[in-house]
């Protein structure tokens, strides 16, 4: 029995030194998400942590992630919550470098990531820039051009520039008698501040429309009465609201009790969420806001459901965390990392680098294609509040 039990460990030994990483133990590949967990826009990060884990979730039990060596690496996901302040941001992501996660995830708001973004090392191989060499992946901060900060920085965002042009264009010939367009911008809030005065605005003033004035308020504000006794001033035909769930839906209810009632509502990408229809379904009914994502494919359905069940809602900010997942476990594989704790900053490189070489990846609407700035210009439709949902009113592509 000594002499089989002998030849047999023999055997495994040999196996083993021929087949390098055949018998090897599953590694443990770390991606910390980090974003809002807390504060007025905190849905936001709890639905991202939410579609993290449930694709790392698939992506595990379908295998996880084929390493250099031949062995497997599973997803381990942590979520930090920055309270959507840039103070904070910067502390988690310094945090997230002293550890072993190879990549970042997040996060939710832009005036934490444009921040976040300047600390990063701005030009790769820059040895006199002592910037943090982690692969930061953004899913939800959207204002427009962050990416071009530093080459350590990639985001898979919708272009609301290309959005807000379509849609503008798209209203001005379904509806030509509308001549005029009222906006209410959250002016302390750098995503709905952006997309009023360079995006909203501009596109609606390049497609023909008169600019009947403007009004603001603050994020965390619960009295619009002010604002829109001037938005009433104006009566405009289109009234765009530049803002997040909450103070769209404080403002939207306002309106209802002083009478406003323009004859179109358009409303800010974020806002096309699951917690504006719990918040204001009734008031927001008819609003039109551009998004990269709808359940309308079988994937989309697949990943809004996995979603769920990790109590979490399917948004286009969620989504694209998920998307996110697929594409650094297809990076991972093409770039060939190790997994080994002592290969983290190695690693770390080679998703960047990965990254940068990406032209398209594959989305839950479709393809997206990727900018030389390390952008997304993903695919788009228009989603409209009806009878508590958000229903596809047209897909301009």
């Amino acid at each position: 029995m000594n002499k089989i039990a002998l030849a047999v460990a023999a055997a495994f030994a040999a196996t083993a030194f021929t087949s390098p990483g055949a018998f090897a133990q599953d590694k443990t590949i770390k991606i910390a998400g980090f974003g809002a967990k807390s504060g007025v826009v905190r849905g936001f990060g709890i639905n991202s942590e939410a579609a993290l884990l449930a694709a790392a979730d698939q992506i595990n039990k379908a295998g996880g992630v084929k390493l250099a060596d031949g062995s497997k690496g599973k997803f381990a996901v942590e979520f930090l919550d920055d309270r959507c302040t840039a103070e904070e941001g910067i502390s988690v992501i310094r945090r997230i470098a002293g550890t072993d996660a190879v990549v970042a995830i997040g996060p939710t708001c832009s005036n934490v990531a444009e921040p976040l973004f300047g600390i990063l090392q701005k030009k790769v191989d820059d040895k006199s820039d002592s910037g943090l060499q982690m692969p930061v992946f953004t899913d939800v901060a959207i204002k427009v051009g962050l990416a071009k900060i530093s080459e350590w920085a990639f985001r898979n965002v919708p272009n609301e520039v290309t959005m807000y042009s379509s849609l503008f264009y798209w209203l001005k010939t379904k509806h030509p008698e509308m001549k005029t367009v009222f906006g209410g911008v959250e002016e302390d809030f750098a995503h709905s501040r952006a997309t009023w005065y360079a995006v909203m605005k501009d596109r609606a003033a390049t497609n023909g429309y008169a600019i009947a004035g403007e009004t603001k308020w603050l994020l965390a504000d619960t009295n619009f009465a002010t604002q829109v006794r001037e938005m009433k001033k104006a009566n405009a035909d289109i009234v765009a609201i530049s803002a997040h769930p909450f103070s769209t839906c404080g403002v939207l209810k306002e309106m209802q009790r002083q009478g406003v009632k323009p004859k179109l509502l358009v409303g800010l990408t974020s806002t096309s969420t699951f917690e504006t229809m719990q918040g204001c379904a009734k008031q927001a009914e008819g609003m039109i806001i551009p998004t990269s994502f709808a359940p309308v494919t079988k994937e989309g359905k697949a990943a809004s459901d996995a979603t769920a069940k990790f109590k979490g809602a399917a948004d286009l900010h969620s989504m694209a965390a998920w998307e996110n997942m697929f594409i650094l476990k297809q990076v991972m594989e093409s770039e060939k990392i190790s997994g080994n704790p002592k290969d983290v900053q190695a690693d770390r490189r080679k998703i960047r680098d990965g990254l940068a070489k990406l032209k398209i990846t594959k989305g839950l609407m479709g393809e997206t294609k990727r900018t030389d700035d390390r952008e997304a210009d993903k695919p788009y439709l228009f989603v409209q509040a009806k009878g508590g949902h958000w229903t596809v009113l047209h897909n301009p592509l």
